[in-house]
């Protein structure tokens, strides 16, 4: 039994990592909704026997109760969407889990020299120009993108999961001490990943760290950003897909790794379909199921920087257990964060990609 004070910052991430109010917790519990709000304040300390029952009912490690203070994000400095229509306890278990993702970053980054951040600041740009400037600083031209997330993470980006009690949510990003961050749902087809990792991108370059507006002009931008980041006007263009029926956006999406919506948006808005054509596409792709996902669609992508820090996790060394204790993480909840990202991650596994990233061990 620990005989110290609990934090009072941790005992309510924990609480809305779990989308908990303070009256499911009491029952879940057996403490007072009022106490808990007391706790949570800071203006009293419960009993070790109490942090105890928290955290059972919490589902956390007793460490993680107690410590250090940990600073909220501001929900201004996060991208996300339809904000208006989340939840409180939507809004605040994404946070919660931004914040583990920050926690789970340091121990990283303690142990790993990482890709430094290398986002130029293109605010005031329109969408497309920003994503033609880009493509150029980063040395891109108009070839398809390999693999979204490898090119966040060379660039400095960091890409987590979103944990399955955050489903609801597509993605988000924000920047933490000049840190940007990406979190992806990977429950979503690989094309849609592949275009929600570009919409946050443009997020993070067109509007400032401190603050990211909400609302759909902000959302309308970061999509039309991702649209031309993803699908450049020359290159498109060369492909000659004026007037395309649907049976060509199908035979031509997966050279750009989008879906066929997407790609059947991007041709109209180049002056390549007609709105009547481009109606019509999106009717007939409705029909075939690809407004619900992308059937046949592509792989997932996976992260390159998470599975070297995996494969270098085993045997002799700091295992995946030793990070989780290190966090007051349990391994089930360290698990959400590089699902979908990372080969049996639990396991210490992982997958050969390119050797695109630098990641060394800090001695």
């Amino acid at each position: 039994m620990i005989d110290m004070p609990l934090t009072p910052s941790r005992l309510a991430l924990a609480r809305k990592r779990k989308g908990l109010t303070l009256t499911r917790l009491a029952k879940l519990s057996g403490v007072s909704s009022r106490s808990l709000s007391d706790y949570e304040n800071g203006r009293t300390t419960p009993t070790p026997q109490t942090v105890e029952a928290l955290a059972a009912a919490l589902e956390v490690r007793l460490g993680f109760l107690y410590a250090s203070e940990l600073e909220d994000i501001p929900v201004d400095r996060v991208s996300f969407r339809a904000l208006t229509k989340m939840t409180a306890s939507q809004r605040d278990s994404a946070l919660a889990a931004a914040r583990i993702a920050v926690l789970i970053n340091e121990w990283v980054e303690r142990r790993f020299k990482l890709p430094p951040p290398d986002l130029p600041t293109l605010t005031g740009q329109r969408p497309e120009t920003a994503a033609r400037d880009l493509r150029g600083i980063w040395g891109l031209g108009e070839s398809p993108i390999s693999n979204i997330v490898h090119l966040l993470e060379a660039h400095g980006v960091r890409v987590f999961s979103l944990p399955h009690s955050c489903r609801e949510i597509d993605a988000f990003a924000f920047f933490w001490c000049r840190q940007p961050f990406v979190l992806l749902n990977t429950t979503k087809s690989g094309e849609r990943g592949r275009f929600d990792g570009s919409h946050e991108l443009g997020h993070l370059v067109l509007h400032s760290e401190y603050e990211i507006p909400h609302g759909r002009e902000a959302e309308r931008d970061a999509d039309r950003f991702a649209s031309a980041f993803l699908m450049p006007p020359a290159a498109v263009r060369a492909k000659r897909l004026h007037n395309a029926s649907v049976d060509r956006i199908l035979l031509t999406k997966k050279q750009w790794g989008v879906s066929a919506m997407a790609l059947n948006y991007r041709l109209n808005e180049l002056g390549m379909l007609t709105e009547w054509g481009h109606r019509a596409n999106a009717s007939n792709l409705s029909r075939m199921g690809y407004r619900r996902g992308e059937p046949e669609g592509i792989p997932r992508e996976s992260s390159q920087l998470l599975s070297k820090v995996f494969r270098q996790l085993g045997p002799g060394r700091t295992t995946i257990a030793d990070l989780a204790g290190d966090l007051d993480l349990t391994i089930d909840e360290l698990n959400h964060y590089v699902f979908g990202l990372v080969t049996t991650a639990i396991r210490g596994g992982g997958q050969t990609t390119p050797q695109r990233t630098d990641l060394r061990v800090v001695n």
